[in-house]
């Protein structure tokens, strides 16, 4: 007994003199730099533009209404943050992850966010025009009425994702990309080139817009609804 009352005295020391590592506490008003640990802060309606933030932890950081035009997030860590009517413009965002952001309105014009995730995001009205998604996934991704004119799309999976009233039509994919079971009710296809996609069966087409320049894959062929109205917001 005396040895087990020594022993428990012994792991007592022990635990006071090196207690459990607890969770490191964000910095959160620290300056913007590389991998800073931005975890669940409010950084709301600031201006940050350029900001270098690569390798940054920003899991659930709150970013709405902040200007980041032109940011680094290489390889950054945003899942789960807020980003509603942000803007991300120019940004590069290589490799981030925006896994589950909520970003309604937000702008992503122009960035360069090749092999990135935005698997289940909020992005309802986003802005993508004129941006680099090569090997990107949106797959989940609710993407009511976003924009993607210009984007370079190749490789890109939008597989189960929400793309009501979305708009591909200017859009770039020379090349494969993913769409099995994607929700495609009114989305803008017009002139496409989807010769080389996955996923697609003729549902979703037809439930797409389109038109006599759009390209499909071998098997699915345009319907006669074809073209959809011009739709007035």
């Amino acid at each position: 007994m005396a040895m087990h009352g020594l022993s428990l005295g012994l792991l007592a020391l022990v635990l006071l003199a090196f207690p459990p590592v607890a969770a490191r506490a964000a910095d959160c008003g620290s300056l913007a730099s590389p991998k800073l640990d931005w975890q669940e802060c409010t950084k709301k309606n600031l201006m940050l533009q350029g900001s270098d933030l690569e390798g940054a932890n920003l899991v659930g950081t709150d970013f709405s209404l902040t200007d980041l035009a032109g940011a680094n997030f290489k390889s950054a860590n945003l899942e789960k943050a807020t980003l509603v009517r942000a803007s991300l413009e120019g940004a590069h965002a290589e490799g981030a992850s925006f896994a589950k952001i909520e970003a309604y309105r937000a702008s992503f014009a122009n960035i360069a966010a090749e092999g990135a995730s935005f698997a289940g995001a909020e992005l309802q009205r986003a802005n993508f025009a004129g941006a680099k998604l090569a090997g990107v996934s949106f797959e989940k991704a609710e993407l009511g009425r976003a924009d993607f004119d210009k984007a370079v799309l190749t490789g890109t999976k939008f597989s189960f994702a929400n793309l009501s009233r979305a708009d591909l039509s200017g859009a770039s994919i020379k090349g494969p990309a993913m769409f099995e079971r994607a929700f495609m009710f009114l989305t803008r296809i017009e002139g496409l080139d989807l010769s080389a996609a996955s996923g697609l069966e003729q549902a979703q087409i037809d439930l797409a817009c389109g038109d006599t320049s759009t390209k499909l894959p071998a098997g699915l062929s345009a319907p006669t609804s074809w073209p959809c109205p011009v739709e007035h917001e």
